[in-house]
């Protein structure tokens, strides 16, 4: 039987690889019921980042506390936190926050919640979350197909996949193998990309670099900035 997908449409363009590295693309993104807007910072404005989530900790039982005071899915905030830890350990000069990756799963699919979609307790997105095609359309990039239509059931253009929107290039690159509509291989996949190229995303201007890779929109990193400084802050 074949499965239905959640289509996305576009609002900018997220390229990869050569042509200009980002993760994936969006017409209307998810609905945004909680407020969130682009802040009035200037690039380079750290984040506040929270403190660093310390080694053994019980992931379950913290998304569970967690989930009440963030409105972020519990299962989703495991996924994150396990990035984060996982990434500090691969890279602890890049100081990356749990909630920066948060913030770019809330921007890009609602947390796996886009459409009809959700997370299992797998952490798989059902149905698969698929970006619209990136043929070249008014709007729209042209990305030829890199995966002979391995991830996006498109065997001639590129299109972004699961809840982190990766194109296959850019996953070929980063997922390690893993399956980019499973939110924690999604999430590792978009902390090693943030951290790539030795950045720091504890300060303001390695933070607006390696937002700004997975997006070149200014407007974007805003609102990723809103909501990382929301789940860094909230009480």
């Amino acid at each position: 039987m074949r499965t239905a997908m959640i289509v996305m449409g576009l609002v900018g363009v997220l390229v990869v690889a050569v042509v200009v590295v980002v993760a994936g693309a969006r017409l209307s993104g998810p609905t945004r019921t909680d407020g969130l807007a682009p802040a009035p910072v200037k690039r380079d404005t750290p984040v506040a980042q929270g403190a660093p989530l310390p080694t053994g900790l019980d992931l379950v039982t913290w998304s569970r506390d967690t989930a009440d005071r963030t409105r972020v899915p519990a299962r989703a905030l495991q996924a994150y936190a396990a990035a984060e830890l996982s990434q500090r350990s691969a890279t602890p000069e890049c100081r990356l926050s749990w909630t920066t990756v948060a913030a770019i799963g809330r921007v890009e699919s609602d947390h796996g919640r886009l459409g009809r979609a959700d997370l299992g307790s797998d952490g798989m997105a059902r149905p698969p979350i698929i970006g619209v095609r990136l043929d070249g359309s008014p709007g729209v990039a042209e990305i030829r197909d890199t995966d002979d239509g391995r991830l996006d059931g498109d065997p001639t253009h590129d299109r972004a996949v699961g809840p982190l929107q990766f194109l296959p290039a850019t996953w070929a690159r980063y997922g390690r193998g893993g399956d980019p509509q499973n939110i924690d291989d999604a999430a590792k996949a978009a902390a090693a990309y943030l951290c790539a190229r030795g950045r720091d995303t504890a300060s303001g201007v390695g933070w607006w670099d390696g937002v700004l890779t997975y997006n070149r929109s200014v407007e974007y990193a805003r609102l990723v900035w809103a909501a990382a400084n929301r789940y860094a802050t909230v009480p």
